[in-house]
């Protein structure tokens, strides 16, 4: 594997554990070259998955724009990267799970919201209001009222 830092191809894995629940194999590797160390990580190619966006257009699932959204919905509160990484591999493999080759943009976005009720009730507000493209406090009042409601019955 070529070095990120000094590109040279000489690299040795020191350490290899599963990540992600036994899906993705986490590699701790040190550069024969410079002796920095970088982490790597293996998973198992998958099969496209195409997401139908509101206007019907098709375009490749990306869980880099799914980590980003989530990034960004977290911003400032107390949740690691890892939490953050985890939480997005659960949903794409519940995503993937569903077998189709094509979902709806709306589908991935009920997911997401569906999870974040549980996972970070703030994070959950910032994704609804991009989301549902809120546009005035009268939809994020109704929003907080929903998730008081749903906390008063658990």
């Amino acid at each position: 594997m070529k070095c990120p830092f000094c590109k040279k191809p000489d690299s040795r894995v020191i350490d290899s554990r599963a990540a992600d629940d036994g899906a993705t194999i986490r590699r701790r590797r040190e550069c024969g070259e410079c002796g920095r160390r970088f982490t790597t990580y293996e998973v198992v190619e998958k099969l496209p998955l195409m997401v139908v966006k509101r206007d019907n257009r098709r375009e490749p699932f990306s869980r880099d724009k799914l980590l980003t959204g989530i990034i960004r919905s977290c911003d400032k509160r107390d949740i690691s990267m890892e939490q953050i990484t985890n939480f997005v591999a659960e949903i794409e493999r519940d995503i993937r799970n569903r077998t189709e080759p094509e979902v709806p943009s709306e589908k991935i976005g009920e997911i997401v919201m569906e999870r974040l009720k549980d996972f970070d009730e703030v994070a959950y507000i910032r994704f609804a209001s991009v989301y549902r493209k809120f546009d005035d406090i009268t939809n994020f009042i109704e929003e907080l009222e929903t998730l008081r409601a749903r906390r008063g019955k658990e």
